[in-house]
């Protein structure tokens, strides 16, 4: 009971700090909405189309060496020793590039050697939360997008925001670039489609957007960065919170008790909910679903946030795998093994036992923990 108090506290005070909403990859940071432009946009969101650092790299400490460990793209180098959850067995891959640019993206995806089946693909992103969120810039993923001949996908906010109301999602889709490089649809324009959640603990069913289902295949493309309630948002978030309808955002977000209202949930069943309506929509697709996460822009704050905290971490790199939970891990475990200022960002993920997520999501077949990590650089 005590745990609750704490949970409703908390979200009661984030949603006083300012009711701006949290797209699909938050609840909580509904902290900062106000009017945006294209200019702003550009500037603040993931400007990596050129290669570019978002923050200042480091001195280059040495070379990886290959098979042995990795070079990021600030320059550091971390032993694939040091990463806890990899295994040079596993038949689980995460490909790794420290490039971070729209070739990149195209040579992380190509390497997963298998691609989405199906003439309706769709591309599931956030659209970020105007002024000054750090969602992927479409300069960045444009290659990548237009490869697979993908819609660009969003749900509605369930927290208010410029993003709370399906008008206002089309504009800001417009403002940040999406429309610009493919077609964009919001998937709950039309109400909600329910899921069935095979084997969960907390949910039953997983309300998604009313068009998912007009879809073969899903790309996820995901930033992965710190989140206000889930510790860290990443491919897990994105196929959770990121495409539940507004009414299935409220049902996560407690634990099933709620179609009307996210506030209130106690954490664990919080996270929990999470890796199940994930594997409800990856059972709903038969598995014909890939993911790219980008570690760039690693602030504590999520995409849904319009004024994040500045990032203390240099740039990582991109990842991609078939498999969500250990693509979540690898990042995971790269922040832990980086020497650099990673404390706000692994207190932000402690703080909310955000690993619970992962280790339930293993727990439920969604994916796995343990992986191998391959770097396609050079």
């Amino acid at each position: 009971m005590r745990k609750k108090i704490v949970c409703l506290i908390l979200g009661i005070t984030l949603m006083g700090a300012a009711l701006a909403g949290c797209g699909n990859e938050d609840a909580t940071s509904a902290t900062s909405a106000s009017s945006t432009t294209s200019a702003t946009s550009a500037t603040s969101a993931t400007s990596q189309s050129e290669g570019e650092s978002g923050t200042q790299t480091t001195e280059t400490e040495g070379e990886a060496v290959p098979g042995e460990s990795i070079q990021t793209n600030g320059g550091e180098v971390i032993s694939l020793a040091s990463l806890e959850h990899q295994d040079a067995t596993s038949d689980t891959v995460v490909y790794f590039t420290s490039d971070i640019s729209p070739e990149a993206m195209v040579a992380a995806y190509d390497a997963l050697g298998t691609g989405l089946t199906g003439e309706n693909i769709a591309v599931k992103l956030s659209t970020g939360e105007p002024p000054a969120s750090n969602y992927l810039d479409p300069d960045l993923i444009v290659d990548l997008v237009q490869q697979v001949k993908g819609t660009i996908v969003e749900n509605n906010t369930a927290y208010g925001g410029q993003r709370s109301g399906t008008a206002m999602h089309y504009q800001v889709a417009e403002d940040h670039g999406f429309t610009d490089i493919a077609d964009f649809v919001v998937l709950d324009e039309d109400g909600s489609t329910s899921l069935p959640v095979k084997g969960g603990t907390q949910l039953t069913e997983n309300l998604v957007g009313a068009h998912f289902p007009e879809y073969d295949g899903y790309l996820v493309l995901s930033h992965f960065k710190g989140h206000a309630m889930a510790g860290f948002g990443g491919a897990i978030k994105n196929i959770s919170i990121g495409m539940a309808s507004q009414e299935g955002k409220c049902l996560i977000h407690t634990a099933g008790e709620s179609h009307t209202s996210p506030w209130g949930g106690e954490q664990d069943p919080f996270t929990e909910s999470m890796a199940e309506a994930g594997k409800s929509v990856v059972d709903a697709l038969d598995g014909n679903i890939l993911y790219v996460s980008v570690m760039n822009h690693l602030s504590i704050d999520c995409d849904c946030d319009g004024n994040p905290a500045e990032p203390d971490m240099h740039d990582i790199g991109i990842l991609a795998s078939t498999d969500p939970v250990a693509l979540d891990q690898a990042c995971v475990d790269l922040v832990y093994a980086s020497q650099d200022d990673t404390e706000s960002l692994i207190d932000r993920m402690e703080s909310r036992n955000a690993v619970h997520v992962l280790e339930h999501g293993e727990d439920i077949g969604l994916g796995s923990r343990t992986y191998q990590m391959v770097s396609i650089d050079g």
